[in-house]
């Protein structure tokens, strides 16, 4: 899986890159440069889209409409885990005050995330990938994998065996009086969202952002966290440790919104906000630093490669 040494040339630093990548400091004022009030903007129309599809289940009052729900939340969850993690790297609002809360009680806490352990230990994971504290390990760890092994991780997301893990460590979390505080503000986010689902007389439509939690945001959480690192290795070298992936408008709706895809200049300079994520790829493409026998050609090819084992 690891990239072959004719396509990693050493070509940094240059007059816009710094040798690590990062963009000189001229340019790197405006890569970082926060766009809050866009973002702001972006939060509420993930909430009215939320919204809106459930409205459109109960219009359509089919069964089948509830089952497409339960999948396209799975999307919804990447979502706010998304903008959650962009939070966690303060570049969602320039007051870090403001960024802390809608990161987490609009953002991380919906979605089941205890947001400043999430914090620390998501740096840990841009300090040195496949490092010995390395948080997301057991997600990425081992590939290439069978095609077997990787079915039946998939088939334990989408029936909840993964999700229910993390719920049980939710739980547990409660008899901790470290652990209490946090769990109780994530119990309240979704008691919150419960009871809004009650007072419209449909306290059923909660089950469908709950269940999806359970089952296709696993599935879909996976994917994304394999194409992102799977198969590669410890290295101070970003092209060594993380893929990039041709982004298409299909893989930008169910696995990677909000510019995810990007990820390796994401890893380059995580001080750099989702929107300015591509400007940066392109500077890493312009220097030569990222050539073309980088880029997997889509999302089902990577994937197909991590499970050749």
């Amino acid at each position: 899986m690891l990239p072959t040494a004719e396509v990693l040339p050493d070509v940094l630093p240059t007059d816009r890159l710094l040798v690590s990548g990062k963009a000189v400091p001229e340019l790197r004022n405006d890569l970082r440069r926060i766009a809050g009030f866009r973002n702001a903007i972006t939060v509420v129309v993930l909430w009215a889209q939320i919204v809106g599809i459930l409205a459109l289940a109960v219009w359509v009052a089919n069964p089948f409409a509830w089952l497409a729900v339960l999948i396209v939340f799975g999307a919804y969850h990447a979502r706010v885990a998304i903008l959650g993690h962009e939070a966690a790297h303060r570049l969602l609002f320039a007051n870090k005050k403001v960024n802390d809360f809608v990161g987490k009680w609009l953002l991380s806490y919906p979605g089941f995330v205890p947001f400043d352990l999430y914090r620390r230990s998501h740096f840990a994971h841009h300090k040195e990938e496949f490092g010995p504290n390395e948080p997301d390990l057991n997600l990425y760890n081992g590939y290439p994998i069978t095609r077997a092994s990787l079915r039946r991780k998939l088939t334990r997301d989408a029936r909840g065996t993964s999700g229910w893990k993390s719920l049980k460590g939710l739980l547990r979390g409660l008899s901790s009086s470290l652990a209490r505080p946090v769990a109780l503000r994530i119990l309240a986010a979704q008691a919150v969202l419960a009871l809004l689902c009650t007072l419209v007389g449909r306290p059923e439509l909660y089950l469908l952002w709950f269940g999806s939690w359970m089952t296709s945001w696993r599935v879909i959480n996976r994917l994304r966290a394999i194409a992102e690192h799977g198969g590669m290795t410890r290295s101070p070298d970003r092209r060594l440790t993380t893929h990039h992936v041709r982004q298409t408008w299909p893989a930008r709706f169910w696995i990677v919104p909000y510019n995810t895809g990007w990820h390796l200049a994401h890893h380059v300079d995580m001080g750099v906000p989702w929107r300015n994520l591509p400007a940066f790829h392109r500077e890493l493409e312009a220097a030569g630093w990222i050539t073309p026998g980088l880029e997997h050609p889509s999302y089902t090819a990577l994937w197909r490669k991590l499970s050749r084992g």
